[in-house]
């Protein structure tokens, strides 16, 4: 490949690359694999997100449906499951000259400045060695405190750490409609979205099946993301013929979501701020602080903070949201629940003049460095 080469992230459901009977579908890998090649000759590189290991895992270790509520028994489905479906991306791409690699990440990888760009550091080395990554998240040693919850999340991850030119996630569905078309006969297919808001948010259906985690709302917030780092994204159905290659062509497959301008200039560190770890909680800004976060780029001063959902503590990373509750940022907290919730509303030398909130004297709620603004 050469180095003007573009990269495309794909993310692949359970429910698209695993049937119901846990088996994996390999006549999709074959297809995936030859659209790999293709993409290369058309000069793009490819990574994978890939779905599936808990469900192609649970059958072979006698359990009729995925264990619920038993951590050790779903830890092991997803281990004996990642070996299975780690083969079949192996041989199916092998068919194709193509090199695969396997790299599991959790949220611990990740929430750490330091182990987030050694993450980014591996993945852009293998993509330049003309290496198909297969990433998953490591459910085998995965508990609720450091999970993803969901491979949207996860692509949109790792779309920002190859910076990515796009990211596609093929699924069971075929894109956004205004409402859920399985329960509403007047929805409408909606192919580009240039903004995402309320009313995008609420036209997400709940599109979960019984082997896969995610639904539509975690890949608009997914998407949403991609848009503020300036990364197209399309959702699309994975049984759309050659639905990779004609994309890299320019062709409309499914619903695209199109940045305000082809590349942002966002930091590398705010977009961990927005990916790499979880929030911990959040603080609710009336109509003047979102407007100066939004329009002006400014740090969030205690007086523009109207409520706090916590608790969390200096340091933890916090959604920032409108009057309507609707998520406008997310940034790092220059004190603790407790402090910003008796510093809400307060001015600056209301706070300097207060012996119990000096922690956040001459300081604001959260710094314009440490903020992150979704597009």
């Amino acid at each position: 490949m050469t180095n003007d080469a573009k990269t495309m992230v794909v993310k692949i459901g359970s429910s698209t690359i695993v049937g119901e009977d846990g088996r994996i579908d390999r006549a999709f890998i074959s297809n995936l694999a030859r659209q790999a090649a293709e993409l290369r000759r058309l000069g793009w590189n490819l990574v994978v997100v890939s779905s599936g290991a808990m469900a192609c895992g649970y059958p072979i270790l006698g359990f009729a449906a995925k264990p619920k509520g038993d951590l050790p028994s779903l830890q092991a489905c997803a281990s004996a499951g990642q070996c299975i479906l780690s083969a079949a991306y192996d041989e199916e791409f092998h068919a194709h000259d193509i090199l695969t690699s396997l790299v599991l990440l959790t949220r611990h990888d990740t929430a750490r400045r330091s182990s987030y760009l050694h993450a980014r550091d591996a993945l852009l080395r293998l993509v330049e060695l003309g290496v198909v990554p297969v990433v998953n998240e490591n459910d085998t040693v995965s508990v609720a405190e450091i999970k993803f919850g969901d491979n949207d999340t996860l692509a949109a991850l790792v779309s920002c750490l190859v910076s990515a030119d796009m990211c596609v996630t093929l699924s069971d569905i075929d894109g956004l409609y205004t409402a859920n078309p399985t329960l509403d006969p007047n929805a409408r297919f909606i192919p580009r979205v240039d903004k995402i808001d309320a009313s995008i948010i609420g036209s997400a259906g709940d599109s979960s099946t019984s082997v896969g985690t995610g639904g539509m709302i975690t890949k608009i917030r997914a998407s949403r993301i991609l848009m503020t780092a300036g990364i197209e994204s399309v959702i699309c159905s994975g049984s759309e013929p050659d639905a990779l290659v004609r994309i890299a062509r320019g062709e409309s497959v499914g619903t695209l979501f199109a940045p305000p301008v082809k590349r942002l200039d966002i930091a590398p560190r705010k977009l961990w701020i927005a990916l790499g770890d979880q929030t911990h909680g959040s603080v609710t800004v009336d109509d003047g602080a979102a407007h100066a976060l939004i329009d002006n780029g400014s740090s969030l001063l205690a007086v523009g903070i109207r409520g706090v959902q916590g608790p969390f503590a200096a340091g933890d990373i916090l959604d920032v949201k409108d009057a309507s509750g609707m998520v406008i940022a997310r940034g790092i907290a220059e004190a603790d629940s407790d402090t910003l919730e008796l510093a809400a509303g307060r001015r600056q030398e209301d706070i300097e003049s207060n012996r119990l909130l000096a922690q956040l004297a001459g300081k604001p709620a959260i710094h314009r460095d440490n903020l992150i603004v979704f597009a």
